[in-house]
């Protein structure tokens, strides 16, 4: 795998050959404001709670003029609720009851989990938690506007991470100071680190960039970009492979930029086991309840 991760336009053949086979209580949030425009990385969401930070809605640049698949284009976000952390190893054991990752840790995010693993576990969070279920296990199609659990969009998804900044980075155009917010390769001593070990992005997001790549629910499109919606984009209707965004703990400090793109095989089928540098955490709509 190229640690580089140099700007790339990757079909879904390119990817299998390069990545190998994929894996097979509730309280009232707070009432949130209309959403505002977000445009300096001083801006803050406006409520928390300990498992999810409220991301308010704004208006921002997407895209990185570094990557040829990424160009910027203005986005407007509808307020949504985001989790912290990546789920971690025991938040999946105890729904799912089963623990795929390869380096053992409650407090450690869970690895090896493909696209379709992270759509389940949504389900049964929500299931657990009386809440309607987002995905059709059978076409594996998102329902939006469901109240339950889900994977974000990869348009929140840069949203959240970059917190406001126009930046490369959340913190600043180079990766200087990377270390403080991230596990990647020149400091992840080549395993997956426990969440929350570093520092949070200014919304209060914890290993938003670095540790695991995450999951989101677009499917990959070389050129969405140049014709996707201007307000909540959810990506292409249909695709062979899957966003995923952020980086991860074997992969070099550019692919944390928040702007940066790379995509994978969901893995619908239960064929084999995913690779150690996949894992997610969910979002909720805003106006939903959301557990404490």
């Amino acid at each position: 795998m190229n640690q580089k991760l140099t700007i790339f336009i990757a079909s879904a053949a390119v990817l299998a050959a390069i990545v190998g086979c994929e894996r097979a209580p509730s309280n009232q949030a707070p009432t949130v404001p209309a959403p505002q425009p977000t445009t300096s990385a001083s801006a803050k969401p406006a409520a928390t709670n300990t498992t999810m930070v409220l991301i308010r809605g704004g208006r921002f640049i997407m895209g990185d003029k570094a990557q040829a698949d990424a160009p910027p284009h203005e986005v407007t976000i509808s307020s949504f609720w985001m989790d912290k952390y990546l789920v971690t190893q025991a938040q999946y054991q105890k729904l799912m009851h089963d623990n795929p990752a390869q380096w053992k840790g409650a407090s450690n995010p869970v690895e090896q989990v493909r696209w379709s693993d992270a759509a389940r576990f949504c389900n049964a969070r929500s299931k657990a938690e009386g809440l309607e279920l987002c995905y059709d296990l059978k076409t594996w199609k998102c329902n939006f506007a469901a109240n339950g659990y889900r994977l974000p969009t990869e348009a929140e998804f840069e949203y959240a991470c970059r917190a406001g900044a126009t930046t490369a980075y959340f913190f600043g155009d180079t990766p200087s100071k990377l270390g403080d917010y991230a596990w990647f390769d020149k400091n992840s001593g080549g395993h997956p680190r426990p969440v929350g070990q570093k520092q949070p992005n200014p919304w209060g997001l914890y290993d938003i960039c670095g540790d695991l790549w995450e999951w989101c629910n677009d499917f990959y499109q070389v050129d969405y970009y140049q014709h996707s919606p201007a307000k909540d984009p959810t990506g292409p209707a249909q695709g062979e492979t899957k966003v995923v965004r952020g980086g991860a703990w074997r992969f070099s400090a550019e692919s944390c930029r928040s702007g940066y793109r790379y995509n994978e095989n969901p893995g619908y089928a239960d064929v084999c086991f995913g690779y150690d540098i996949y894992g997610f955490r969910c979002v909720r709509n805003a106006a939903a309840p959301t557990g404490q």
